[in-house]
């Protein structure tokens, strides 16, 4: 690939982002308000609009604020996205859902805390067990060894007193 392939290819995005934008901001849109006297399903066709059930309004969404307030629609009563789901039982639900979430981390990470602080613990002391056991046989070769030097002093008569048994 050259440089102006390269150039090229981030402009061409950069330009069909830029068309879809201004043909989105060009066209004319659709006021939730023109829905009133509609049903839910046609009011939700459009995303931006929020149907109240108590007043059968189509309302414009209130994007400045994260839930509707009162004035404008009772949550119980307000519908967004689908016309089964009210925002009370869709912020209870959320609000649960998001709590069953941060108990399961909570839980995942005491048990992997947990779980590895037994495993180091298994762990060292099979390590313990391990060193014991090579120490053991250590201590056996080095008595075998003494006894195998003894028999062979004895054998040459080199058991008595020795000069330089001293520096041993």
């Amino acid at each position: 690939m050259d440089l102006r392939s390269l150039v090229g290819l981030p402009g061409v995005l950069l330009l069909f982002g830029l068309v879809a934008v201004f043909a989105q901001t060009a066209a004319p849109r659709i006021v939730c308000e023109t829905k009133n006297g509609t049903s839910c399903a046609e009011c939700l066709t459009i995303v931006t609009c929020l149907w109240c059930q108590k007043t059968k309004m189509c309302i414009t969404y209130p994007v400045n604020t994260i839930l509707p307030p009162h004035t404008l629609c009772p949550l119980k009563d307000a519908r967004w996205g689908r016309c089964w789901v009210n925002f009370q039982s869709l912020i209870i639900a959320m609000a649960v859902v998001g709590g069953v979430i941060i108990i399961a981390f909570l839980v995942c990470l005491f048990c992997c805390c947990k779980c590895e602080h037994i495993g180091s613990t298994r762990f060292d002391a099979k390590m313990e067990r391990r060193t014991n056991k090579m120490k053991g046989k250590q201590e056996e070769r080095k008595a075998e060894m003494k006894m195998r030097h003894e028999e062979i002093r004895t054998k040459y008569g080199l058991s008595g007193s020795n000069p330089y048994s001293k520096f041993s």
